[in-house]
């Protein structure tokens, strides 16, 4: 890497032979590190980069009136203010977020004199994004970095750099430029999936088949708390007797990343057992392939199985189908996997699938984007810099303004895995650990419950699941939390002072049945705990209100938060007993209220249909 004093004489020497030839001035500057982040605590380097290996680099533009775009996104989604309900369109959204034509010009002019062309750029529909494929050496080059392999103990690997630098004219006009530093990995080993080891009785499944053509079944009737079924799950959150009226207007979303996809074959075996008469939409469900993105429906191979592959795609499919039938399904399913592996001469290195999957989103057209997304798959906060998760952030908020409700999962370690709770900024200092996207304050966070009369917490102690809760070291308290959270601060009593950040984001906000979930994968019974079993248990309840909404000609709930935290809240069944178990501690306990383990509790779908309808103008 140059120095900055023979960068400055070369950019100097190089400006001056323009004036000599009398060409344009153009805007050179040395060059300044713009973001340096740790290198996560599991993540040791391999070695050097391949200078040959390409990066699909994704640079993220400073948005020209994102405040502005977050008063709309407020206004719209507080059912107080009289503009509720009135949704932006696509066209509206991306003139508020689009970059400054300065900015545009300025990054354009940096990469062209660096020996991009304008050919190999791509831009996102706002022009906030601009992707361009480049090998390492290059990159390097353009960032003023060097780039290394690192892996993890479980066999991962990825291309990053620690800190990259820019000219410092343009550290104003960009936000994050990615994969760099970011060791964001939603494998499936992070995907809030945790297979149940123990053997499970066959006879408790044929009971659970022959429940499934019943709608006047008491919950009891209906529940077996160590073989959940979409018969229990329908009862329990009272949709088992209404029929969707909007299918084909009204559409759900689900997220498959890193090799999961959603296997036809499995799901009709599923609805053929668990939801009478759906089995048809096993071959209904459409894909949207997302950076090359796994459609595959051939049997796993050896490998594939030892991995659990598509248990996390088959959990979301038939959970979100057995509640939500004949509502279509839309599955994302999203490449950049498999990580980088050095031995492999992988030509890309695309491993950022949350920024795929968001451009590829934000590009949809109002008739083809689902009202409903539910997304079970996140990691540490602190493996991410700030910049890439409020930059992914806000892209949340440009869907959540267009009136789409995005629910995630608020992990399956509570408070943080037991042996992990440490920071990553080099003092090794003993906290929580606080999971990503989930403690975006733009999305609905979904925690976990189990068993029935009463639900509580979900933990689990055969695997370690702990119904994942806390603060976000990042994000701020939002307005919406403020008259709530802090009485549920104030209620522990000191107790974990200086383990969390008492003014950040609170999660989860809701909660949904977590625990033992019957699932076909491989053509058999799997049973799974995760708050990727309760995300899309809510996420389809929700669904089924903008359903009765649009039925009822009304829009959509949207970004759901501030009308759950100033109304909604008491539409939902209150969880009081268990608490989000980690980090060798008992974790943020459940209580009366809102709180940092369950949120507002489960929904109660008759409850939530009626006061979304009242809230509307």
């Amino acid at each position: 890497m140059l120095s900055t004093i023979a960068r400055s004489l070369v950019l100097t020497l190089a400006i001056g032979a323009g004036i000599a030839v009398g060409s344009p001035i153009k805007v050179r500057t040395p060059y300044a590190v713009k973001e340096s982040h740790p290198v996560p605590a599991k993540w040791s380097r391999v070695g050097p980069a391949p200078a040959d290996h390409v990066i699909n680099l994704s640079i993220g533009l400073k948005s020209s009136q994102f405040d502005e775009l977050e008063r709309h996104l407020y206004e719209v989604s507080n059912p107080a203010h009289h503009r509720y309900g009135q949704h932006l369109s696509q066209d509206e959204v991306n003139e508020l977020v689009k970059p400054t034509n300065d900015a545009l010009d300025l990054v354009s002019e940096w990469l062209i004199d660096n020996g991009v062309t304008s050919g190999q750029l791509q831009y996102s529909p706002a022009k906030d994004w601009i992707m361009v494929s480049l090998p390492v050496n290059e990159v390097e080059r353009l960032l003023d970095t060097e780039y290394s392999v690192y892996g993890t103990q479980e066999g991962s690997y990825l291309v990053r750099t620690p800190e990259w630098s820019l000219p410092k004219h343009l550290h104003n006009h960009i936000d994050v430029i990615q994969p760099t530093n970011s060791f964001f990995s939603p494998t499936p080993l992070h995907s809030n999936v945790m297979p149940y080891k123990n053997s499970l009785d066959m006879a408790t499944v044929a009971a659970m088949t022959q429940l499934s053509a019943s709608t006047d079944l008491t919950v009891a009737q209906a529940c077996n708390v160590t073989a959940v079924t979409p018969t229990c799950l329908r009862t329990l959150y009272r949709t088992i007797n209404y029929t969707p009226q909007m299918a084909g207007q009204n559409r759900i979303g689900l997220n498959d990343f890193l090799g999961e996809t959603n296997n036809r074959s499995d799901v009709h075996i599923f609805l053929e057992m668990f939801r009478n008469g759906a089995a048809a939409a096993s071959s209904e469900f459409i894909f949207e392939v997302v950076n090359g993105g796994s459609t595959q429906q051939t049997p796993d191979n050896a490998t594939q199985l030892d991995a659990g592959t598509d248990l996390e795609g088959n959990l979301d499919a038939e959970t979100i189908i057995g509640i939500t039938y004949p509502t279509p399904l839309t599955c994302f399913t999203v490449g950049g996997s498999p990580p980088f592996k050095p031995d492999l001469l992988t030509p890309t290195d695309t491993n950022e699938p949350y920024l795929a999957w968001l451009n590829f989103v934000l590009a949809m057209t109002a008739n083809n984007l689902p009202q409903t997304i539910s997304t079970s798959y996140g990691d540490d906060e602190q493996t991410v810099p700030p910049s890439f998760a409020a930059k992914v952030c806000s892209g949340f908020a440009q869907l959540g303004a267009r009136g789409v409700t995005l629910l995630f999962a608020s992990g399956d370690n509570g408070v943080g895995a037991d042996g992990d709770c440490r920071s990553n900024d080099g003092k090794n200092t003993r906290m929580f650990l606080p999971s990503f996207p989930a403690s975006c304050p733009y999305v609905t966070t979904v925690g976990a419950t189990k068993n029935v009369n009463p639900e509580v917490t979900a933990f689990d102690a055969s695997n370690n699941f702990s119904s994942g809760g806390g603060f976000s070291n990042y994000f701020a308290r939002p307005s919406y939390q403020d008259p709530i959270v802090p009485s549920y601060i104030a209620s522990l009593g000191g107790e974990y002072n200086g383990l969390y950040n008492q003014s950040g984001r609170g999660y989860p906000d809701i909660a949904a049945q977590g625990y033992r979930f019957l699932t076909i994968w491989n053509g058999t019974i799997a049973v799974l705990d995760g708050t990727s079993a309760a995300t899309p248990t809510a996420a389809s309840v929700i669904s089924l209100v903008n359903d009765a909404l649009m039925a009822a000609g009304k829009p959509t709930l949207g970004f759901l938060n501030p009308l759950l935290y100033s109304l909604l809240y008491e539409s939902f069944n209150d969880i009081t007993s268990g608490s989000s178990i980690g980090c060798n501690t008992a974790g943020f306990p459940a209580k009366t209220g809102w709180d940092a383990a369950t949120g507002f509790g489960t929904p109660d779908f008759i409850k939530i249909k009626g006061a979304a309808l009242n809230a509307q103008p």
